[in-house]
């Protein structure tokens, strides 16, 4: 997918009604006050340490040219570290969805407020070394 390609999915998740149960879409997950999405996966299985390499650099560089566009249309976003809430998954504290997962897999989240809902960016750790992956929240779950 392209940074247009990502946009688009954007505005449609920040306009779609919110399901009233946990369902499965074809780029992620949705449920009572929040869908997800994941833009770029890390499919590096089979790769050479170059190939993997490669990837994580053009995973990187979409997730700094979507910043950037967010940041033009809503201003500069929080940084918001998940260390405390990491902190806290940790000690057996239950953290509410969609934040359960990129608690688990970030170090921090990109995060905008567009009018009743959040729009986080998140970059997760690939599983194979040196792979990354692209992500996506809109919310009307406050963060944790």
């Amino acid at each position: 997918m392209t940074t247009a390609h990502h946009l688009g999915l954007i505005d449609v998740m920040r306009t779609r009604e919110f399901p009233s149960e946990r369902v499965h879409s074809g780029t992620g997950v949705s449920g009572p006050g929040y869908h997800t999405a994941l833009l770029v996966g890390d499919d590096a299985h089979g790769e050479d340490e170059a190939d993997r390499v490669g990837r994580r650099a053009q995973c990187l560089a979409e997730h700094d040219a979507l910043l950037t566009l967010l940041a033009l249309r809503w201003g500069e976003p929080q940084a918001l570290s998940l260390w405390s809430a990491q902190e806290r998954m940790a000690a057996g504290e239950a953290i509410a969805e969609p934040w359960a997962e990129p608690v688990a897999g970030c170090e921090y989240l990109q995060l905008w407020r567009t009018g009743d809902r959040w729009v986080a960016v998140a970059l997760y750790p690939g599983d194979h070394g040196a792979g990354c992956e692209l992500g996506v929240i809109v919310t009307a779950v406050d963060p944790p």
